[in-house]
């Protein structure tokens, strides 16, 4: 992270007031079976967002769409206070704001949508700061897991596409690669809402060493299925470390991943859960997949047939 002022020889941060930045952050699905807190995607299903800095000195926010007249309004919303904490980290004082955030992205629902608010607000304050500070990629990924506590959904939010993330002493660190075109996701998103916490709670704090090289075995795979083998994925999404330590929170979830999964498609629970991921090889898999869940589900599901997003999430300077 560079001050780009103070290079300049000023040493004197600019007025902020009038500028005005648009920010695009995709969903992601972390884990994908097997890489627990490791790998994640990034798909093609977005928050929308326009932050700017007003003259009046005030905090204005405006939601629509997921979580209007739900999230806060005031400066605990998710996206300020990591708009906050990115300014903070820069040494820069934060000025008054204005958010119009459009959100598509279920809540509670383990398509990462904190991470994408997280991600938001790092984004819309790199955008806002742009000639003040410089981020790196690394800068980036380290104040959002700073917030997040892990980078396996803002790894994937901030650089989209498939993501292996890891942390080093140094702080966390990514690999971004590219997604087969076969491969053609699909999530099946629930009304009831799974918190991260609860699932988490459900966790072993240790597991049978079997189990965890069944796991590093399938991980592997699993990449190789994602970028180069698709036929593979049935395979490769085996998983022995966390679902089915969380499958009493979310029985529904878990009864139809296996149904899913006896019938040949590569199904996972997406992140947290309780939404479910299939990583189908083609879009009629998809569509078979879909009329499972139909006949099968006691309670409705809503299917999104997503593209993976290659780009991650995109901030553009559009000053008035």
């Amino acid at each position: 992270m560079t001050d780009a002022a103070a290079t300049a020889g000023t040493g004197v941060t600019p007025s902020l007031v009038g500028r005005r930045v648009q920010v695009k952050v995709p969903a992601t699905s972390a884990n994908l079976g097997p890489g627990f807190d490791t790998l994640g995607l990034a798909l093609a299903h977005y928050d929308e967002l326009e932050v700017s800095v007003p003259d009046a000195p005030v905090l204005e926010i405006e939601v629509h769409g997921v979580g209007a007249g739900e999230v806060p309004l005031d400066a605990s919303h998710l996206v300020v206070r990591a708009i906050a904490h990115t300014f903070e980290r820069a040494g820069v004082p934060l000025p008054a704001l204005k958010l119009v955030a459009h959100n598509r992205i279920p809540h509670g629902r383990g398509l990462g949508s904190s991470g994408a608010a997280i991600v938001a607000g790092v984004m819309a304050a790199r955008g806002l700061l742009e000639g003040v500070v410089d981020f790196t990629p690394d800068d980036l990924l380290e104040i959002a897991t700073e917030l997040e506590g892990h980078p396996d959904n803002v790894a994937p939010a901030l650089f989209g596409g498939l993501t292996i993330a890891w942390v080093t002493p140094e702080g966390p660190r990514h690999k971004k690669l590219m997604v087969h075109r076969g491969v053609s996701p699909l999530v099946l998103v629930p009304e009831h809402e799974m918190s991260t916490a609860l699932a988490r709670s459900l966790q072993p704090e240790s597991v049978p060493h079997e189990d965890a090289v069944f796991n590093v075995s399938r991980s592997a795979l699993l990449v190789a299925a994602l970028i180069q083998s698709p036929e593979l994925l049935l395979q490769a999404t085996e998983d022995k470390l966390h679902q089915h330590y969380r499958a009493e929170a979310m029985p529904e979830t878990d009864r139809l991943i296996r149904a899913l999964r006896a019938a040949g498609h590569p199904a996972v629970v997406s992140g947290a859960g309780p939404s479910i991921l299939v990583l189908a090889s083609d879009p009629s898999e998809r569509a078979d997949a879909i009329a499972l869940v139909e006949a099968a589900a006691d309670t409705e599901w809503q299917a999104l047939p997503l593209a993976v997003d290659f780009k991650g999430a995109t901030v553009v300077n559009a000053e008035r």
